[in-house]
């Protein structure tokens, strides 16, 4: 399919951020229905039939090669399992307000991790965005907003965090990854694996899941499976082919202010100001980052 007009392309990212900011509220609610591994798998194979419809209709369904099952494996583990299941699990005992700040903080932990592998170069941006994001994790780690006192609420900040990680992790090996085939055309591969890992994980841990099924239930898992997430890893992808990298890493940056906003309206969770300014630090940092990138970038090409 052809890059999409710039018009097209922005709507379609502005799609993305609503979609995204919006499912951890919903992933929120499906975790008060089911344990977090049978959230995730069902989730899963929902977007699964969606991008399997979708990516049929466009002719990007391909057999992957021997050199791109790596980076198949690399994101269907540590992004679409692992960081999907500690969310999943974390969110049960955080707000998701506070849960979407702290699962995003994954740039900031690509820019301390990156340089410290030998992977990318430290510059002064990308520190001052570091030192930024790790200052509002701080504010919103402080305990006058997470109760350090509840065992519960501590154990989902660290997933959330570790879920973060497991996120950077997966960056870092999809930028050295040489890529055969194109990330539109593995991504349903990538699903598969992830739904595949998801399910039996869930059996062997938890059993066949046990839910009474309800139009909200439904509805709940309609929207995160194609809309969260077919829909919305699809058209990343497509914007991917259209926008600059600095222009669609800045944008996400809108996704957590989404988030807060989502889970006010739809749990009528409040806006402390410790979440305020710990957003607000943490998308500065994240954008100082990015732009530490974009700048180390062109001065390689004048290079």
């Amino acid at each position: 399919m052809n890059s999409l007009s710039p018009r097209a392309a922005v709507g379609l990212f502005l799609i993305v951020v609503l979609a995204w900011g919006v499912n951890w509220s919903v992933t929120k609610q499906l975790v008060q229905f089911l344990p977090p591994l049978w959230a995730s798998a069902i989730r899963s194979w929902i977007a699964l039939a969606g991008l399997f419809v979708i990516l049929g209709l466009s002719n990007n369904l391909v057999i992957p090669e021997r050199r791109d099952i790596p980076v198949v494996l690399s994101v269907a583990l540590l992004h679409m399992t692992i960081f999907s299941v500690l969310v999943a699990a974390g969110v049960r005992f955080l707000p998701a307000s506070k849960a979407i700040v702290l699962g995003y903080t994954t740039p900031l932990w690509v820019a301390i991790a990156a340089p410290l592998l030998g992977k990318d170069a430290l510059t002064a941006p990308k520190l001052a965005g570091a030192l930024l994001g790790l200052i509002g994790l701080a504010v919103i780690l402080n305990p006058t907003s997470i109760d350090w006192t509840n065992s519960n609420v501590v154990l989902g900040a660290g997933m959330v965090i570790l879920a973060a990680m497991s996120w950077a992790a997966n960056i870092i090996y999809i930028r050295a990854h040489h890529w055969i085939a194109s990330p539109l055309q593995l991504l349903i591969w990538q699903v598969l694996v992830a739904t595949i890992v998801l399910t039996v994980s869930a059996l062997i841990t938890e059993g066949l899941p046990h839910a009474e099924l309800s139009r909200k239930l439904i509805l709940l898992f309609l929207y995160s499976g194609l809309i969260g997430t077919a829909l919305a890893y699809w058209a990343m992808s497509m914007v991917n082919r259209s926008i600059s990298a600095l222009t669609t890493a800045l944008g996400t940056t809108g996704t957590p202010l989404v988030g807060i906003a989502s889970a006010a309206i739809l749990l009528s969770e409040p806006i402390d100001m410790s979440l305020a300014i710990a957003a607000a630090l943490i998308v500065t940092g994240i954008g100082l980052a990015t732009l530490g990138d974009r700048l180390r970038s062109q001065a390689a090409a004048r290079g």
